[in-house]
């Protein structure tokens, strides 16, 4: 692997960074809402699991307790 010296490594990075695409504000707050959806989607799941799994326990165990 060839070493290169500072000099060139600044300008290979300052290059590289001026490839990066950043997305615009629109397009943020879209992905930000759609996160915040998903997370309460996952959550609501979740929730349900649970309490379906805690009231068929508590059933088993009022049957056999």
């Amino acid at each position: 692997m060839a070493k290169t010296n500072p000099f060139q490594f600044l300008q290979q990075t300052r290059s590289e960074v001026g490839k990066i695409v950043w997305p615009n504000r629109r397009e943020v707050m879209l992905t930000t809402v759609m996160v915040f959806v998903m997370a309460s989607l996952t959550a609501v799941f979740f929730f349900a699991v649970d309490t379906a799994i805690n009231l068929g326990l508590r059933g088993l165990l009022s049957i056999f307790g």
